[in-house]
């Protein structure tokens, strides 16, 4: 059974900072790179950023700088460390995998509110 579980989100005043956590099962964890996008209301699912088994990271533009995904694989567990938290940054933020089958998974998603 695959499960992904986020947690971390709250609610936070521009220039704050969260961190959120992904918790995945071993099963899929170890063996694929992990994502974090977001959705804010009325607005389609973001890439946020990605990292691969071994540690490559990448960044959407708009979080370049800001944000700082990480993954403890002994823990089966991702990051993303958000700075200078802006109030666009508002949204629900979703983990997200793919396997090398093609099967994608999500978690429920953790609320993350920036107020001005």
């Amino acid at each position: 059974q695959v499960q992904l579980v986020e947690s971390g989100g709250g609610l936070v005043q521009a220039g704050g900072s969260l961190s959120l956590s992904c918790a995945a099962s071993a099963n899929i964890f170890s063996r694929n790179t992990m994502r974090w996008y977001r959705q804010a209301p009325g607005k389609q699912r973001d890439f946020v950023a990605g990292i691969s088994v071994s540690g490559i990271t990448n960044y959407a533009e708009s979080v370049k700088g800001r944000f700082t995904i990480s993954r403890d694989n002994a823990k089966n567990t991702m990051y993303l460390v958000m700075n200078n938290l802006k109030p666009e940054d508002t949204a629900v933020y979703y983990c997200w995998t793919i396997t090398n089958s093609g099967r994608a998974y999500s978690g429920q998603g953790t609320q993350v509110t920036v107020s001005s």
